[in-house]
């Protein structure tokens, strides 16, 4: 830092030499602007450093204050358990760690939660968080544990100590998803399972956030348990929409009753629209992209005013609360991912007028009063508006969104920082602190400002650097880019996905050529049978004496003659996942 710095002093002096003297030729003009553009990297090199000794202020302070605990409480310096007892900040900071360049406490992180986590305890954590923060905190720590020095076990990424946490985590919560309608329960206790009194009522994004990490574990584990339940809860959620397509913000899982129809963009309902996009990039699934895209059409047709999204009845339309939420400003970064770069653009325009008026977001705004919502004045060092900033200003190049990054530093730099880490603001009028640190603080709000000002990031590849997969399949290719953040701001690497589905599907293959190897050879007379009645069923042996096949289980028809495939690896490139045929 102190080496760029001499630099840019010296690149200043010259130029104010050249000012005096004038532009002589092109290769002066060359060099003034080499000269502003080092000004610039060197300026984005300063905020890095801030944002880096920002993160490790408030990850220290966990470490030295809070740690076991879920959470650090900065004002008294000491922790607390919020969403289920297993160290949950140190689970969700873990990738951010090795995003910010620290190799070596990624790897003694991941061996500690190896060894001190366990998830069969006798607690009742939400579904939802559990899923976004510790699902998927591990889900990317191991797609990530190769790049940061650990050494893989053969197989990987199709196997490995974090992936088997993550899948351990995720089973604990499939208990919740049995209910007569796919829909799951947004409480389970991790020991026992649904407890019988539990109420039915859970929020829409409780029902719609797991298809991201849900997936991903059954195709890296092969299980398919994950995938299906993920799914099956989101077909259910869709059929209960309005006849003017919009969904409200709280469901009975039971009876699928709407008990709360306001329909929006906002809490309770916001990560549902954003897995249904970012899944159908991660999956290329055009079914989950239909489903957003029809939403889409009724969010503008019922919700948007003057570029605001408000909040109406989900059966008339009719507008129940005029407020902007500040859970919203994800908006604009998902817009930018389906190509709405202008209305994304208008939208964050007002989003980042909240911001500059009080130095944060309050939790709610009042679009007609311009002023804050009544015991709705928080902001608990939320990462959304941050997030739409870093995606846009990928998308468009436009340095407003380097300006809000500057404003979010500065304002939590000097409102909310404290002796033991960063506090969330209890009256964003006022800047009176609140004792409490939440983990999306070191996931997301620290990550996505570091990312918007590290374009040479790993996670902002665009395909030119990757490596091939050492696994089941050496023709993977992994790394490469295309990065999905799911809703706690965790990468997931839509490769490693294919890599290990591919490992699968030819498991599957083999498991047929096995069972065709397994049957008997027709005689003479049972061929000409066959010809003659078309509704004769070919012999087959009794599963229990197959080969390939545990006893009960049902034969497939054979895919192949022979056990070839041929070559057809998949890159991912922002966002995008393509075939050697595409």
């Amino acid at each position: 830092m102190a080496q760029c710095i001499i630099i840019l002093k010296h690149e200043v002096k010259v130029a104010d030499e050249w000012h005096d003297n004038g532009p002589q030729d092109l290769i002066t003009v060359s060099l003034c602007i080499q000269i502003a553009i080092n000004k610039m990297l060197c300026s984005l090199c300063i905020l890095c450093l801030k944002i880096k000794s920002m993160f490790y202020h408030a990850y220290n302070s966990y470490l030295d204050h809070a740690y076991p605990y879920d959470e650090l409480r900065p004002l008294t310096c000491d922790g607390q358990d919020t969403w289920g007892s297993v160290s949950l900040t140190l689970i969700d900071a873990l990738d951010t760690l090795l995003i910010l360049g620290n190799h070596t406490e990624f790897q003694r992180v991941a061996t500690l939660l190896q060894d001190t986590v366990d998830f069969d305890i006798d607690v009742n954590a939400s579904v939802f968080e559990t899923n976004i923060r510790v699902v998927g905190g591990l889900l990317s720590a191991h797609l990530l544990s190769k790049r940061a020095g650990m050494e893989v076990e053969p197989g990987w990424p199709c196997s490995g100590p974090l992936l088997r946490m993550a899948e351990d985590a995720a089973r604990k919560l499939l208990p919740a998803f049995q209910t007569p309608t796919g829909m799951p329960y947004g409480t389970v206790n991790l020991l026992r399972g649904v407890n019988p009194t539990e109420t039915p009522v859970t929020c829409t994004a409780g029902v719609g956030t797991f298809i991201l990490e849900f997936s991903a574990l059954s195709r890296l584990t092969g299980d398919p348990v994950f995938e299906d339940v993920a799914r099956k809860a989101l077909r259910s959620l869709w059929k209960t929409r309005s006849e003017i397509g919009l969904v409200g913000n709280h469901i009975d899982v039971l009876s699928k009753k709407w008990v709360a129809q306001d329909a929006g963009i906002g809490a309770g309902v916001d990560s549902y629209f954003e897995y249904l996009v970012k899944g159908s990039i991660m999956l290329q699934d055009e079914e989950l992209l239909s489903m957003f895209l029809e939403y889409d059409k009724a969010i503008k047709n019922y919700t948007k005013f003057d570029d605001w999204y408000l909040w109406v009845q989900m059966h008339k339309g009719t507008v129940s609360m005029p407020v902007f939420q500040s859970l919203e400003a994800f908006w604009p970064g998902l817009q930018s991912l389906i190509g709405e770069l202008d209305s994304a653009l208008r939208t964050f325009h007002n989003y980042y007028t909240v911001w500059r008026q009080f130095g944060g977001l309050p939790e709610f705004y009042s679009i007609p009063q311009g002023y804050t919502v009544d015991k709705r004045e928080g902001y608990p060092l939320r990462p959304e508006l941050i997030e739409s900033a870093m995606y846009l200003y990928k998308a468009t190049g436009d340095h407003t969104f380097l300006q809000l990054g500057r404003d979010a530093v500065e304002s939590i730099e000097k409102i909310t920082r404290v002796p033991c880490g960063y506090a969330s603001v209890k009256d964003i009028r006022d800047h009176k602190l609140d004792n409490r640190m939440e983990s999306f603080f070191l996931a997301e709000t620290i990550k996505y400002l570091y990312l918007l000002f590290d374009p040479d990031n790993f996670l902002h590849n665009s395909g030119l650097d990757f490596e091939l997969g050492t696994g089941p399949s050496e023709d993977c290719v992994l790394g490469a880019g295309g990065y999905i953040f799911n809703t706690e701001a965790h990468p997931l690497d839509p490769a490693a996905l294919h890599c290990c589905s591919r490992k699968q599907e030819e498991r599957r293959e083999l498991q047929d050529i096995l069972l065709n190897l397994s049957e008997p050879l027709a005689s003479p007379q049972d061929t000409q049978s066959q010809e003659t009645d078309s509704e004769t069923e070919p012999p087959v042996m009794d599963p229990s004496e197959s080969i390939a096949l545990k006893p009960g289980s049902r034969r497939k028809a054979p895919l192949l003659s022979c056990p070839m495939q041929p070559f057809s690896a998949r890159l991912a490139v922002m966002g995008q996942v393509f075939t050697d045929g595409t």
